[in-house]
């Protein structure tokens, strides 16, 4: 892990650390953008709904596949 000094306390930290950890100046801003890149926490909940959406659909489609065949014997 590559290391740099602090511009503020001059302490040694690894360069992808967002904020010092000896005087917690920033060492990144820190955006939303930021937060879901690294995270990609808006990008699971798109993906479970959808997920959920789907299971629901199919669900409802059995449920009424199987009332027609048992109407019909």
């Amino acid at each position: 892990m590559e290391k740099k000094k602090c511009p503020q306390c001059k302490n040694l930290i690894l360069k992808t650390s967002p904020t010092c950890l000896y005087c917690g100046r920033p060492n990144k801003f820190i955006t939303k953008e930021y937060v879901n890149k690294k995270w990609n926490k808006n990008n699971n909940k798109n993906v479970f709904d959808h997920i959920f959406v789907n299971k629901f659909f199919v669900f409802i489609l059995l449920l009424i596949s199987t009332t027609v065949i048992v109407l019909l014997i």
